[in-house]
């Protein structure tokens, strides 16, 4: 780690969250003549690249420079008053909580962008692309940094109208109906989440956050908590996506680019569990216990339900489409998170924290490798891509296909991968869960969720059996005789963006300690009113 002074720090986060807005405009002018390259596409691209990886090295210089002694404590803060009528601050800020998802949303970003330069998605012009990844960027990190209701609730709006523009312009088959539904869901969620948040504001006399979590929801009757979390959980559950308020998710997933999807499931699902942790778990604690039980069996029915909807996709004969099904297993994955914060425990809270960056690493390859798979056979439909025999990856395009394979596995929990920690943790905090929840309910829905965890490890596995496996020659009475067409297997750019995905998938597997270390003073504070 280094030592940088406090000023610095502040400039590095106000920096983050600012200099992707300042990108996207710059991207709608026209590039200097001398920078064009071989073209203004070109340029643009390149200036994607260029800005989210100023990004990206800011991330991680901030990431440096944090004091890793104290991770409990709010640090690069700024805090300035904007709206002095209704004490609404420019007040901005990170800990261990929210310092890893703010590098991951840097990284993830810069890695589309990346992508993107060497493979534009089929659309309209690539100025306006390179714009709106880049506002849909500022939107992200601004939600993991601000500490402020209403300007949280800015940040958490901002990345709609981007979003919705990149399936609706840039997506596949269906994208209109998905870009109108993805608005919708979310729009409706919002209105009540933002009622939610000015009840609590107007009731406890300030916007802030962090006097808000200090506070622990004593300022706060039980009647308003519970409406307070009934409310803010609402608009929370639909970006999350929480069972039965996720079915703008495979639509969306379906039809989105592979950036779009890559963005949509590693950073943005993660806005809604991030609210949980930081909002509603500190400022609503009576509100939120009254809560958890129904939010725990929501939880448990979305891991069983998203496992069961991927099992019949990926079936023989079920024309199963590979993205929607990646999206089914977001559902599940994201179970895990939420029964991890309804145990209030930090043990559960930590497995969520560690589960969500997981998430993103992981489902972020997977969807880059199915894009990948798209972009050569002209289909994710999974009976298409395995044929009779399957679709024998490993045989015509082994490094693509060993790949697809780790980031299966990977995503089904295996220990020494990322995804094995969250969801043992978050099991581990719900089995005991916080004094004054029900045992036995937390009990039996830990239980559900183990199940739950079988079912993962099925459909992944068959995906990975029909999807890699299988004969590099048609079988009799196929269309055609001999071997199969050539495969590209993966290409430079392609293992560019991907590994650092895997290197991280494998080093948080392998030391947990390097990611918990840094949420777990945080949390211990947050749940224990703001004392560390």
């Amino acid at each position: 780690m280094i030592d940088i002074s406090p000023s610095v720090m502040q400039f590095l986060l106000a920096f983050i969250v600012a200099a992707p807005l300042l990108g996207a405009v710059a991207a709608l002018l026209p590039a200097p003549p001398g920078l064009r390259g071989t073209g203004p596409d070109q340029a643009v691209l390149r200036h994607g690249v260029t800005v989210t990886g100023a990004i990206l090295i800011a991330a991680i210089v901030l990431a440096l420079g944090f004091d890793h002694d104290q991770p409990s404590r709010m640090q690069a803060t700024t805090d300035i008053s904007w709206i002095a009528a209704l004490d609404v601050r420019i007040h901005l800020g990170v800990d261990g909580i929210s310092l890893p998802l703010l590098v991951l949303t840097a990284l993830l970003t810069f890695l589309c962008a990346l992508y993107s330069y060497f493979k534009p998605p089929t659309g309209p012009s690539p100025r306006a692309f390179v714009a709106l990844l880049l506002v849909l960027e500022s939107g992200t990190l601004a939600t993991f940094a601000v500490l402020d209701l209403l300007l949280f609730f800015l940040a958490f709006e901002m990345v709609l109208i981007p979003m919705y523009f990149l399936i609706a312009r840039w997506g596949g088959a269906e994208r209109q109906a998905a870009a109108w539904k993805f608005i919708l869901y979310m729009l409706l969620g919002s209105v009540v989440m933002l009622l939610g948040l000015l009840l609590v504001g107007l009731h406890a006399g300030t916007f802030d956050m962090v006097a808000l979590a200090t506070d622990n929801g004593r300022g706060l009757s039980t009647s308003v908590q519970v409406t307070a979390v009934l409310a803010i959980g609402i608009g929370l559950a639909v970006k999350t996506p929480m069972w039965p308020l996720h079915s703008w998710l495979p639509d969306a997933h379906t039809a989105a680019p592979t950036v779009g999807s890559v963005l949509l499931a590693g950073v943005m699902l993660k806005m809604g569990t991030y609210g949980f942790v930081r909002i509603v778990l500190p400022v609503a604690p009576d509100g939120m216990r009254t809560f958890a039980p129904y939010l725990a069996a929501l939880a448990v029915v979305g891991i069983i339900y998203g496992s069961l909807a991927c099992l019949a996709l990926a079936r023989q004969g079920a024309g199963g489409d590979l993205k929607r099904l990646i999206a089914y297993s977001s559902v599940g994955h994201m179970g895990f998170v939420l029964l991890g914060i309804a145990s209030m425990t930090p043990t559960g809270v930590n497995g969520a924290l560690f589960a969500n960056v997981a998430h993103g690493l992981i489902t972020g390859l997977l969807f880059f490798l199915v894009g990948a798979l798209k972009d050569r056979y002209g289909t994710a439909d999974l009976d298409t891509l395995a044929g009779a025999t399957g679709a024998a990856l490993y045989g015509r395009a082994p490094r693509l296909g060993g790949l697809l394979a780790f980031a299966a596995v990977a995503s089904l929990g295996l220990p020494g991968l990322a995804g094995f920690w969250g969801e043992m943790l978050a099991m581990f905090g719900a089995f005991d869960p916080a004094p004054g929840l029900s045992r036995p309910a937390f009990v039996t829905f830990t239980a559900i969720a183990c199940f739950g965890t079988l079912l993962t490890a099925a459909y992944l596995l068959i995906v990975v059996r029909r999807v890699c496996m299988g004969a590099t020659h048609r079988p009799a009475g196929a269309e055609g005789t001999g071997p199969a067409p050539e495969l590209a297997d993966v290409q430079g750019y392609e293992l560019a963006a991907w590994t650092p995905l895997v290197a991280l998938t494998v080093l948080a597997g392998l030391w947990p300690a390097v990611l918990l270390g840094l949420t777990d003073p945080a949390v211990q504070k947050l749940l224990a009113g703001g004392k560390s």
